[in-house]
C-alpha cells in the first residue's frame, strides 16, 4: 500500500518532519550550533566549505546544501550565513524555498554579530516547529521514497549476506515504482563492464563505462602500483583482498534491476528505478551526496562495523556476520549472518524491506536513537 509519510507542497513525501538549521558557510557553524543548543529539536547541519574553494567545488557545495535543504524529509529551514562568503544564505535559501516549504535566512554581519544572529534564530527554529507540529503522515505510494544504498568497513562476507539481502529490497522497492540510488564510484572498479550491460541503452552503458575507467585512471594517477588494492586496513583485515573483489560485492546491493541514469554528487535523479550516483568511496561524502539527492531512507550495510547515520535522513545498518551484530547490537538493525545458518537471501530481503517499511513509518533506527549525525561535502580541488 506504502508508507505513511507527510507530503510536502511539491509532492514529495517525507519519513521525518525535521526543522533544519544549515550553516551555507564554514565560517557561520558557530551560530548554527548556537541555535541547536537553543532549540535542540532541530536538526543542525554545519560543514566545511562555503567559501575558499574553486568554481568546481562551490558548485558542488551549493547543490550539496541546497539539495540537503529540499529534502522531504525537512519540513522547514532556516539558513544561516556570514555575509562574504561565495554560497550566499538569502540565495541558498530561495533555492531551497522553490520547494514550497518554509525557508528563512539571517546574516551574521547584517544581525549585529553572532549573539543576536543566534538569538533570532533560536526564535524562528521555534516558530518553524511549532508549525511543523501540525503536519500529520498520510499516505504515500512507494513511487514516492528514494532509497540510497551504502556499505563501509566491509569484510568478505559483505557481498556474500548483507549486500545480496540489500538488492532482494532494492529489487521489490524498484518494482514497485520506487527509485534507488547505487553510489560509491570507487567500488565499481573492475565491474564497469556488467553494470553496462545492465544499462537501459547503450548511451548509458558507455557513460558508466567512462564513469568508472575515469574513475580507476584516478586511482592509479594517485596510487601507482597500489591502485588495484584501493581498500581500506579494516577491509583487508576483514578478509577482502583487492579493488574488484569489493565492487563485485558492492554492486550486489542495486539487486538486477535496469540502471536507468546515472547522476551527478548530490543531484537528484529525473527517472525511476535503479540509478546510479558518482561519489567516492568515503561513507560520509556518499551519505551526504544522497541525502542532497532526496533520499528519504538509506540503508548501510557494514562488516566491520561502522555507527555513522546522517542528521535528517534515517539510515539502516546491516551487519554482515552475527559477531558484529552481537558486539555492536546498539549500532546495528539487522543481522545478515543469519544467512549462514540457513536463512533464505529471499526471506532475509523479505524482513528487510519489512523493516523499512516500518522506518518510513516512523520507526528510528539506531543511528538515529545514538544521534550519530555525521555531513562531509566531498570536493575535487584544493582549498585558497
Amino acid at each position: 500500500m506504502g508508507f505513511m509519510g507527510y507530503t510536502r507542497p511539491d509532492g514529495s513525501c517525507g519519513v521525518r518532519n525535521h526543522v533544519l538549521v544549515l550553516s551555507s558557510v564554514a565560517c557561520a557553524n558557530g551560530v548554527a550550533n548556537a541555535i541547536g543548543r537553543q532549540v535542540p529539536e532541530t536538526k543542525v547541519i554545519t560543514h566545511t566549505e562555503g567559501c575558499g574553494r574553486g568554481i568546481a567545488d562551490i558548485n558542488i557545495s551549493k547543490r550539496t546544501l541546497a539539495g540537503i535543504g529540499k529534502n522531504p524529509n525537512v519540513a522547514a529551514v532556516l539558513v544561516v550565513g556570514l555575509g562574504c562568503e561565495f554560497i550566499k544564505a538569502p540565495q541558498l535559501a530561495e533555492e531551497i524555498a522553490a520547494t514550497g516549504k518554509p525557508v528563512e535566512s539571517l546574516v551574521i554581519q547584517e544581525q549585529g554579530g553572532s549573539t543576536k544572529t543566534a538569538r533570532k534564530g533560536a526564535e524562528i527554529a521555534k516558530q518553524m516547529l511549532s508549525d511543523a507540529a501540525s503536519l500529520k503522515r498520510e499516505e504515500c505510494g512507494w513511487d514516492k521514497l528514494r532509497l540510497g544504498l551504502e556499505c563501509g568497513g566491509s569484510d568478505a562476507l559483505s557481498g556474500v549476506t548483507a549486500n545480496p539481502v540489500v538488492g532482494v529490497t532494492a529489487d521489490w522497492l524498484v518494482k514497485h515504482g520506487g527509485t534507488v540510488v547505487l553510489s560509491e564510484t570507487t567500488e565499481m572498479i573492475g565491474t564497469e563492464e556488467v553494470l553496462a550491460r545492465r544499462a537501459a541503452s547503450p548511451d548509458l552503458g558507455d557513460r558508466i563505462k567512462e564513469l568508472v575507467i575515469n574513475q580507476r585512471k584516478k586511482t592509479e594517477e594517485i596510487l601507482g602500483p597500489l591502485a588495484n588494492i584501493v581498500i581500506s586496513p579494516g577491509n583487508i583485515e576483514g578478509g577482502l583482498t583487492n579493488i574488484t573483489e569489493k565492487s563485485l560485492g558492492c554492486i550486489i546491493k542495486g539487486g538486477t534491476s535496469t540502471i536507468n541514469e546515472v547522476l551527478e554528487y548530490g543531484a537528484g535523479p529525473t527517472q525511476k528505478g535503479l540509478v546510479i550516483m558518482d561519489t567516492p568511496g568515503s561513507d560520509i561524502f556518499s551519505l551526504t551526496a544522497m541525502a542532497a539527492g532526496g533520499c528519504q531512507v538509506m540503508i548501510f550495510t557494514t562488516g566491520r562495523g561502522t555507527p555513522a547515520g546522517f542528521p535528517v535522513v534515517p539510515v539502516i545498518k546491516v551487519a554482515s556476520n552475527s559477531e558484529l551484530y552481537e558486539n555492536m547490537m546498539d549500532d546495528m538493525d539487522v543481522d545478515a549472518g543469519r544467512v549462514l545458518e540457513g536463512l533464505g537471501i529471499n526471506q532475509a530481503g523479505a524482513e528487510l524491506f519489512e523493516l523499512l517499511t516500518r522506518v518510513a513509518d516512523g520507526d528510528q533506527t539506531k543511528a538515529e536513537i545514538n544521534l550519530q549525525d555525521v555531513v562531509s561535502i566531498h570536493t575535487v580541488g584544493p582549498a585558497f
